[in-house]
């Protein structure tokens, strides 16, 4: 099944979030390469592709895992999390319907 997890940053976190990105990316290029991911990315805390010192609000992340549980885990064991990047962590089964 299919989950959205949804990652809200702390304020201020922009510079944790660059130290642990090499980490956070090979992950999802894990899920990646497994075919298990749908798309990721971080959210722009003002509206532009690249906000510069405004750092970003969090991140999306849907991809494939055999339970919620198995979701949660692999949400928890996110180097953003361990970095203190995530203030909160949201992990919810998505039925995908479209494209």
């Amino acid at each position: 099944m299919w989950y959205l997890i949804h990652g809200t940053d702390h304020p201020n976190s922009l510079e944790g979030r660059k130290a642990a990105r090499p980490a956070h990316l090979a992950r999802l290029e894990s899920l990646r390469d497994q075919g298990r991911l749908k798309l990721a990315g971080p959210l722009p805390a003002i509206d532009a592709e690249d906000p510069g010192p405004a750092g970003f609000t969090g991140s999306v992340i849907v991809a494939e895992f055999p339970s919620l549980q198995d979701a949660r885990a692999w949400a928890d064991a996110d180097p953003y999390v361990a970095a203190g990047v995530y203030a909160r962590v949201d992990v919810r089964p998505l039925k995908v319907v479209l494209p």
